[in-house]
């Protein structure tokens, strides 16, 4: 009885937790760039004092789905997309180095150029400061120019060029910021290899049926787990009547 009950209360409880994380893929098909998290559940033994004769279901996100989203075409010269398998560079708010998909660049007041997200982007050199321009144009292997106040429309000069990295996805991970870190040894290098996409940005990999399909499934799990406590609580009640007649 008791063991009947400890693997549906625990069933239940990461039942909530697994709709969580598809709720959360849900909530972000809008997003630019967004990966979905993946989610599995597995049974772990109890261990304790006594031998393991119990167990318990455990939910986790084993990992992240990298497959690319489409592109967007939006006109606006600071949307970018990365090709193939790159990412783009931005310094995380702790001010460690995270990467994005796709961002929506803007330059704010200081000069600072930065992600729709708020947060700047890396350069060569560090975050990218622009100086004061008429326009700005990111080429294809993420050189920046501008043309400059009071110069000609052919005179353009270059800033600085976007750090672009083209990763081990193995060693990616989700931040609980939503931003990707490498977990590797030695820092990621600037890959010339990498372009980016003007004009565009990636959409998120969020299969909106995919999802509501597996929160609906889990739902009906989690109705199934409460019906098992409901069956172990009766059984009980049962059990302790037969005591109390014999």
């Amino acid at each position: 009885m008791d063991k009947m009950l400890y693997v549906a209360m625990s069933g239940a409880h990461n039942n909530t937790l697994a709709q969580s994380a598809h709720a959360n893929n849900l909530a972000n098909i809008s997003t630019s760039g967004f990966r979905r998290d993946f989610e599995q559940a597995r049974s772990m033994p109890v261990f304790g004092d006594s031998h393991p004769a119990r167990v318990y279901a455990m939910s986790e996100r084993p990992g992240t789905d990298f497959t690319p989203g489409a592109l967007q075409e939006t006109g606006r010269d600071l949307d970018v997309a990365i090709g193939g398998q790159g990412w783009l560079a931005v310094q995380a708010a702790d001010g460690s180095e995270a990467y994005v998909r796709t961002a929506s660049l803007n330059v704010d007041a200081l000069g600072m150029l930065r992600a729709g997200n708020g947060l700047p982007v890396m350069g060569n050199a560090g975050p990218i400061a622009v100086p004061p321009e008429q326009k700005i144009e990111i080429g294809q292997d993420g050189t920046i120019s501008i043309r400059a106040l009071g110069e000609a429309p052919n005179v353009l000069a270059e800033v600085d060029r976007l750090k672009l990295v083209n990763p081990d996805l193995k060693q990616m991970h989700k931040g609980t910021d939503g931003l990707m870190r490498y977990s590797g040894q030695q820092p990621l290098l600037t890959d010339a290899t990498v372009q980016v996409t003007s004009g565009f940005l990636e959409s998120s990999n969020v299969n909106a049926v995919e999802e509501m399909t597996a929160i609906l499934s889990l739902s009906r799990q989690f109705e199934l787990q409460v019906k098992m406590m409901r069956t172990a609580e009766d059984n009980d009640t049962a059990m302790a009547r037969v005591l109390q007649s014999s």
